[in-house]
């Protein structure tokens, strides 16, 4: 099995980590165009259950549950 012939430096590891850190970024997100909700981009609705002008998801009202 191949082994590293030196050690790698400090300065190394650290851009190489930096390379693959600075390409994340947090997860977008935007307002539902039916309730106006913050919701994940290219998700159903959490609290309405639209996705793209139609309802996708059907959600328990609190009527429903009394």
């Amino acid at each position: 099995m191949a082994t590293p012939k030196r050690k790698v430096s400090h300065a190394r590891t650290s851009q190489r980590k930096a390379n693959w850190l600075g390409a994340l970024s947090a997860p977008v997100t935007m307002k539902c165009e039916h309730c106006g909700e913050v919701m994940l981009a290219h998700h159903a609705c959490p609290s309405c259950g639209y996705y793209r002008k139609r309802q996708v998801v059907k959600m328990k009202t609190e009527e429903a549950e009394a």
